[in-house]
Parts: structure tokens; sequence; C-alpha cells
């Protein structure tokens, strides 16, 4: 099944070296392009992509507002925020309008198609890296009280859900609990659920504002 991307950018050489990079996949097509929020917002409504690259800094519509345009209009939509290397600082508020994950502008072509390729899947991409930036970022900010949700939660799930807090992948989690990574895969969706969160970033963001793991150690910025 081929992935329909949107590529929402306000600079056109930007737009033209995504679609450039992408005619070159077979199970990737770029739908339509964007050079400003409300296009993205139009376009994302009127191509139904897969997946929507979304730079945040853009005229007329920032893309943190375009989030959470497209994601109210379809929850099931993937947004993968476009960044540089030192994060903007909106970047968090996209966490928490639901975005899917981050890629940066300058990462090897091969780690962007990878990126389009994971989130289209629905999972999401934050790496430990990321995570580590998150965690400090929400550790400056008055915590909110836990949600009554988190009792629903098992005891395993709780295990795994400190280890989603840490940045780890599926395959990761299910070695340091000696379980299957079909099993982890379960134990996720469970969670996701019973928590009523759209994927695994949220599962983070959600962990790190109310505290939930305080005392779990960072991750080690290795890789996910």
């Amino acid at each position: 099944m081929t992935i329909r991307v949107l590529v929402a950018d306000d600079q056109s050489m930007v737009r033209a070296g995504f679609r450039m990079l992408l005619s070159g996949e077979e199970d990737l097509e770029v739908v339509a392009e964007a050079s400003n929020g409300l296009e993205a917002v139009d376009k994302a409504a009127r191509y139904e992509p897969t997946v929507v690259l979304m730079d945040i800094r853009m005229p007329e519509l920032d893309g943190l507002e375009a989030t959470r345009r497209i994601l109210a209009a379809d929850p099931e939509a993937r947004v993968l925020v476009l960044t540089t290397f030192d994060l903007d600082e909106y970047v968090y508020e996209a966490l928490r309008a639901g975005a899917s994950g981050f890629v940066l502008k300058d990462d090897p072509p091969e780690q962007l198609l990878d990126a389009i390729r994971t989130v289209a899947a629905g999972d999401a991409l934050l790496s430990p890296a990321i995570t580590k930036r998150v965690i400090r970022e929400f550790a400056r900010m008055p915590r909110p009280r836990p949600p009554k949700e988190l009792d629903d939660l098992s005891a395993r799930e709780l295990e795994v859900f400190r280890l989603i807090a840490q940045g780890l992948s599926n395959a990761r989690i299910g070695q340091e609990l000696f379980i299957s990574e079909t099993t982890v895969k379960t134990h996720v969706t469970h969670i996701l659920a019973k928590l009523g969160l759209h994927d695994r970033v949220q599962a983070v963001v959600l962990a790190y504002q109310t505290g939930i793991f305080a005392d779990a150690p960072e991750p080690d910025g290795g890789s996910p």
C-alpha cells in the first residue's frame, strides 16, 4: 500500500527536496504540498494523506496550530514534525497536540524515509535523546494530578509504561522484561487504550507532565 505524504514547509526548496527524495521510493508518494499552516489544514482534509510532514515555523498559521486542527478533524492523522537540530520551543506543544514524532531537516535521507514509514505504520518516533529534552522541559513545569485511569493498568502494564517513558523501543522493552516483542506491542496497545492516548509519544508526555515515574532514570541516549 502506498504511503501518501503531505509536505508542509514555507521554503519551496525544502518541499522540492522532499518531493525528489520520496519520488524514488515505490511505497511513498507526495500527494500535496503546503506553504503555510492554513494550506496544510485544507490539503490534509482534501487529500487525506497517510503522513503529514509539518514544519513548525510557517506564515499565516504555524505548524503547531495546524497540527491541532488536523488532529481535531481526524484523530487518526499522523503528523511528523520537521525541526532543526536545536529543538524549536514549540516542539513540546506539538507533542501535546498529538504529533507522532520528529525528524531533523538535516537527518540522513534513509532516516527520514524510515521515520515516515514508522509513523505511517501507526508507531511513534521519539528517540531517547529527544526524550531527555522532553523530561528536562516538563521537570520545570507544575505537575497536574495523574489521571485516575492509571489505576486501571496492571502491574506489568505499569512496568511497560515506565520503559516507554524512558524512550525504549518495543524490542528493548522486551529485552528488559524478558518477554516477546509481540507481547510488548499488546501491552502498549492496552496502555494507550486505557489512558485514552493517541500513541507512545503522548504516553511519554503524560508520564513527565504528571511525574508518574519521577524516580525513573533518564534514558541513556542510545539507539531506540
